[in-house]
């Protein structure tokens, strides 16, 4: 799969509440204001919320696939790199994950 920055708005934009805006030089996608989703570097990849144990194990099995920008080193935000997706429903999985930690809690109930 060749992912890109349009499969990516495609399936934030598909989920409750979700807007995409511009700031910091690159599209960003907020749920009822909050922001869970970049696409930083040309829309070449994903910058998602994470856990940051849970993000430090992503990085050690796919670091091909998965790093931590340097600014962002002590947030939990992960960059995913859009042509190591190996498929449409893995890229829907990071996506809904991410949105699901920034959504209040009556989204994520539905």
């Amino acid at each position: 799969m060749s992912t890109t920055g349009e499969d990516v708005r495609a399936v934030a934009l598909s989920l409750p509440e979700t807007t995409e805006d511009f700031a910091w030089g690159m599209p960003i996608f907020k749920v009822a204001r909050k922001l869970f989703l970049t696409l930083p570097e040309a829309e070449t990849s994903m910058a998602v919320r994470c856990p940051i144990l849970e993000r430090d194990e992503l990085v050690l099995a796919e670091p091909g696939k998965f790093w931590i920008a340097t600014h962002e080193a002590n947030n939990a935000w992960v960059r995913v790199r859009l042509a190591a997706l190996e498929d449409r429903d893995e890229l829907s999985a990071i996506v809904l994950d991410s949105w699901k930690q920034a959504a209040p809690p009556r989204l994520v109930a539905e």
